[in-house]
């Protein structure tokens, strides 16, 4: 049993996470956001977004929110590529909906986007109605399988709630992540969400990789008591570095159409948690590929603080373009 999954995955090949938390407001996106940026610029990784939130958060994230229009408006999401391949039946290939040059961080060049669309609750709607879920989960299992081979990790961006296509990701990914605040609100959806993931168990579910406690106030009593409680139960796995609630943070989510450094993005305080925590997710995942069982917690100590990883080679898989579309990254000012 390899991720939580009969049937023996590669483990050289466990690298899909799906960012889940059944509360929203607990900093999902966001969180998403960093973790790829930093993998990108301090661990050389190519990094795959998927956006499976029809908010489509962290796609305005990524790109001017006018070329994520753009992209809307002539059918080239994710949104269109299921409708294709799983309501219509039709051969589709994925990477065609794929968007390269997204990020607003000038060393952040691999990473890649899945971007998403409104459209996607209707689209679940239509699954459901005309009971295509197992095509669907199909559907996405080759999508992951494919991804698995070009990207080093695929993160996956779930909304709040607990929707036909978000249990499709959560049974095909590698790993889930869960993001809360430390509060009781947030923290009694990671129940909601322990008891889903108990139903049905021969459907296999994606591993728990951990929980990260995100938003933390660093002069809240309450706060560090619920930070604690949730560190002492051993099956949330909690990493070791909590996600300070800073303004910063915050600001880092909103696109800018200049390209800005890393450090400019996420100064200080902000830049230290969010490094340290990307480090931590490597380690669990390299741990992953060693032993199948359960991972647990790691301290990530490095010796030095991480510097950017140098440049690398642009992924030759194949190639992302998208005939007449801008990059995900342009010079035009975003749509007010």
């Amino acid at each position: 049993m390899i991720g939580g999954r009969a049937g023996g995955r590669d483990t050289k090949m466990l690298n899909a996470i799906a960012v889940m938390n059944t509360k929203g407001g607990v900093g999902k996106s966001t969180l998403v956001l960093a973790l790829a940026e930093t993998l990108s610029v301090f661990h050389g990784k190519n990094v795959l977004v998927i956006d499976g939130d029809a908010q489509s958060s962290v796609s305005s994230m990524l790109m001017t929110v006018a070329n994520l229009h753009k992209l809307q408006s002539q059918g080239l999401t994710m949104v269109d590529f299921l409708v294709s391949s799983v309501l219509s039946n039709q051969p589709t290939d994925w990477t065609r909906f794929v968007v390269r040059n997204v990020s607003d961080v000038d060393d952040a060049r691999s990473v890649y986007l899945l971007p998403s669309d409104m459209q996607l609750t209707l689209f679940e709607r239509e699954v459901s109605k005309e009971n295509l879920h197992a095509r669907m989960r199909q559907v996405i299992g080759a999508v992951l399988t494919d991804a698995r081979r070009v990207f080093d990790i695929i993160l996956i961006d779930c909304p709040p709630g607990l929707s036909v296509l978000t249990e499709s990701w959560l049974r095909e990914a590698d790993f889930h992540i869960s993001p809360t605040k430390a509060d009781y609100v947030s923290i009694c959806g990671l129940e909601v969400f322990r008891r889903f993931k108990a139903l049905n168990p021969e459907m296999g579910f994606a591993r728990n990789m951990g929980v990260i406690i995100n938003m933390k106030d660093a002069q809240s009593a309450a706060d560090e008591d619920y930070h604690a409680w949730l560190r002492n139960d051993p099956d949330n796995h909690c990493f070791s570095q909590a996600v300070p609630r800073l303004n910063s943070l915050q600001d880092a989510a909103r696109f800018q159409s200049m390209e800005r450094s890393y450090s400019a993005k996420y100064p200080g305080t902000v830049g230290h948690a969010i490094k340290a925590l990307a480090a931590e997710v490597v380690e669990r995942m390299a741990l992953a590929h060693v032993t199948a069982a359960e991972p647990q917690p790691i301290v990530p100590q490095p010796e030095h603080e991480p510097q950017p990883h140098p440049p690398h080679n642009p992924m030759s898989e194949f190639a992302i373009e998208h005939a007449g579309l801008p990059a995900g990254r342009s010079d035009e000012k975003p749509a007010m």
